[in-house]
């Protein structure tokens, strides 16, 4: 009461009115100012009551009633703002859409978009579809006049206050909610005026809405500019051993800007290489420098971003070149093995074009060292090039630089280097199995009995553009399986979904004394012509990887299951005793040799039911495998230490089936092993120069020398390799590099 009586009195002191009395009109904006400056609560709401009352009174101006929300509106849009009528583009996250909306299209939009997707339209726009917009105009809270005609071409009738919308990432979250269905989820950008925007109240937050700063110079970086090297009198003269996607990009880069750079490659041309792959799939004959290790299938997940400006970058370079638009788009991009051939040809010939040279089956087999600097290297032609009259060795000399770009199975290299006396550091890797799924017990587990009868696989090619002339194998299979189920009508959906992944992860796969990591890779989904393949580059060791195509179907789906090794492992002591820095590499060969014991040899993998691996009994009958070499049941439970079995185990059992209830079924069949997730080794560089450490003008790069783990990331560190050679040679100005916050580096 006492404190009423004071608050009262202050209210009608006028010393305490007066500052109010200038002001001309009453704004909310000043609640908001003068609440926190006098402690203001709800308890003394009344006291801004007055406030507001002597104000309107003093200016005598009658005010019309509105809502809270439409006077912070009108306040905020009378500010001042700069160039209200400019353009700018918000990144809007979290765009849901329903895909039974998008099955119940009408049969003219759906041949619209089926017209589309033959035509030369961007898959930004042929997403763009009448349910994603309804989506996002609910999400911005913004009312649509009317939407799409039929009877139109157009799809999409924007309202007024949008410019133009565009998709940038479509993928699909089948996370269990209380029941919640399958959904897919879009990240849209939208062009929107600075005016509209304010008004829309459009806030920067991360993660949510974003505004996009479009004025980066990447693309500018590599755009030809040779001013720089003109007034030389001799080019620098770039090396980059390992044509992959690290040692492309950074040729290409440098190219692009007056460079001559030369690579080596130690396979052969990706046109020839599938004959070295015929050959180990027919007669079993392995070729150590061309074969499935050096054979990528084009998976193009990263984990450094996949909206940032790097990693756009790439994806659009790789369309520049001939990969499928809709990478620009799908959540979960992924070239194709059979796409890789006319892509990889295609930059080949541009880096050609633009002055640059690539030999291929030249393996780099010494590196000249003098006084802390590389000046040359030397290596060996194959066999095939000596019977076209090449000699054996070849010398590269007087070199500026030389990039270091190989693979992570290019383990003679690390043995050169360490003869060599550049920097090696042990690092964490991971090794495991591949696990194969029947696909059909994969839709069931990740989208239910409801859903999962609506996977089609010829559905979703056919709206990417790619024609088929029968039902999809993988189809077949997945409506018989859910054909054992009652369907009621009420419950019966309309739209389809791609087929589904997964991803698996824990931190405490205990091992018996201590937590572990475990998770599954490099997971291959069966609406692809997924396969399990040998990824070995010598006889005696199996080493198994997954692969896939880019528009055919399988029956199964397979990931590798695989749990951490640290670089300090106590399993690696034994090998630390006799190989130093380079246990973790003969720990791999090891293990390798143990698979292909079990197999019995010619590259037959020893296979196990995931039930009988958890039981650590071998397997009395195995299933089918899409592993062609042939498979035999063994007891691959004793191929690694016992920590890391028990691992696996523990992850298996306590984490992944938790995860995914079902994931453990004795249809379920283990490949041994996969040993090469990335290289257990990294050459140690310098931060900001990238140059080996101890060694000028050696730079590393890539997965192969431990800074990447993957084909987008091995590409954005090839990129910042090349932006450090040329801001070297180009002088200051001349390269736009603002050192490399792009480059990247992985524990495993």
């Amino acid at each position: 009461m006492i404190s009423l009586c004071i608050i009262v009195f202050l209210c009608r002191h006028a010393s305490f009115v007066e500052p109010f009395q200038s002001v001309p009109t009453w704004s909310p904006n000043l609640i908001y100012k003068y609440r926190g400056q006098y402690s203001y609560n709800r308890e003394k709401s009344f006291f801004l009551s007055s406030v507001r009352k002597t104000s309107i009174e003093q200016t005598q101006k009658p005010r019309s009633r509105r809502s809270r929300s439409s006077r912070r509106r009108s306040s905020s849009l009378t500010k001042d703002l700069k160039h209200p009528d400019a353009v700018e583009t918000w990144r809007i996250y979290g765009v849901d859409v329903d895909p039974d909306s998008l099955g119940c299209s009408s049969k003219k939009t759906r041949s619209n978009e089926k017209d589309k997707a033959h035509q030369d339209v961007s898959p930004e726009r042929l997403y763009m579809t009448t349910p994603v917009l309804t989506s996002l105009l609910t999400r911005l809270r913004i009312k649509p006049n009317h939407l799409v005609d039929d009877s139109k071409d157009d799809q999409v009738e924007l309202p007024p206050e949008l410019i133009d919308t565009r998709v940038i990432r479509r993928s699909t979250d089948a996370r269990r909610r209380k029941g919640s269905d399958p959904k897919y989820t879009y990240v849209v950008d939208v062009d929107i005026t600075k005016g509209n925007a304010r008004a829309l109240k459009f806030v920067h937050q991360p993660g949510r809405m974003e505004r996009v700063n479009f004025e980066s110079d990447l693309k500018k970086r590599n755009e030809v500019d040779a001013d720089g090297l003109d007034n030389r009198a001799t080019l620098p003269k770039v090396l980059i051993i390992g044509a992959g996607p690290a040692g492309l990009f950074c040729a290409l880069s440098l190219a692009s800007s007056g460079f001559k750079p030369i690579v080596l490659e130690r396979g052969q041309p990706v046109e020839a290489r599938g004959k070295s792959i015929g050959a180990l799939i027919h007669r079993r004959s392995i070729d150590p420098e061309s074969n499935f290790c050096t054979w990528s299938d084009g998976k193009l997940t990263t984990r450094i971003g996949r909206n940032s400006e790097p990693v756009r970058y790439v994806l659009e370079t790789l369309v520049n070149y001939g990969a499928p638009k809709r990478i620009l788009v799908e959540g979960a991009p992924h070239l194709g093995t059979d796409n890789l051939v006319r892509l990889l040809r295609n930059m080949r010939e541009d880096l050609k074009l633009k002055g640059g040279e690539i030999h291929f089956g030249c393996r780099a087999s010494k590196f000249d060292i003098q006084d802390g600097v590389i000046t040359s290297v030397e290596a060996e032609n194959s066999d095939e090039k000596v019977n076209a009259n090449a000699e054996k060795n070849v010398s590269f000399n007087q070199l500026d630089a030389v990039v270091l770009a190989t693979g992570h199975s290019a383990r003679d290299v690390y043995q050169e280097l360490h003869a060599s006396g550049v920097t090696l550091e042990a690092k964490g890797f991971a090794v495991g199995f591949r696990i194969e799924h029947p696909q059909r017990i994969i839709n069931e587990i990740q989208y239910g009995k409801e859903w999962g009868r609506r996977v089609f696989v010829s559905n979703e090619s056919e709206q990417l553009g790619q024609k088929f002339t029968h039902r999809m194998s993988t189809d077949d299979a997945n409506a018989q399986h859910f054909g054992k189920y009652d369907t009621d009508d009420k419950t019966a959906h309309s739209g389809n979904l791609p087929v589904p992944s997964y991803r698996l992860a824990t931190n405490e796969a205990f091992d018996g004394e201590s937590n572990r990591g475990a998770y599954s890779f490099c997971m291959c989904p069966g609406k692809l012509k997924c396969q399990i393949v040998p990824s070995s580059t010598e006889e005696g060791e199996l080493c198994i990887n997954g692969m896939s195509f880019s528009n055919r179907d399988s029956l199964w789906a397979n990931s590798a299951c695989v749990v951490t090794v640290s670089p300090d492992d106590p399993i690696l002591d034994k090998y630390q005793s006799t190989h130093g820095q380079l246990a973790g590499l003969e720990f791999q060969r090891d293990m390798e040799r143990k698979a292909w014991t079990l197999g019995g040899g010619n590259f037959t993998a020893p296979v196990q039911r995931l039930t009988d691996f958890v039981a650590g009994r071998v397997s009395s009958s195995v299933p089918s495998s899409s592993y062609r070499l042939g498979v035999k049941s063994a007891a691959c439970h004793d191929i690694y230490p016992k920590p890391l079995y028990n691992a696996l185990v523990n992850a298996i059992t306590q984490h992944f089936e938790k995860q995914m209830p079902g994931f453990l079924t004795h249809e379920a069949l283990i490949h041994g092993v996969e040993t090469r997730t990335s290289s257990p080794l990294r050459v140690v560089r310098d931060p900001k120069s990238l140059e080996a450490l101890g060694v000028h003008n050696l730079y590393p790069a890539g997965e192969g020398a431990g800074f990447a783990g993957g084909i987008v990331s091995a590409a954005v560190d090839g990129l910042a390799v090349a932006e450090v050679i040329k801001a070297k040679f180009l002088g200051e100005g001349k390269s736009s590099s603002q050192g490399t916050p792009f480059s990247v580096g992985f524990d495993y």
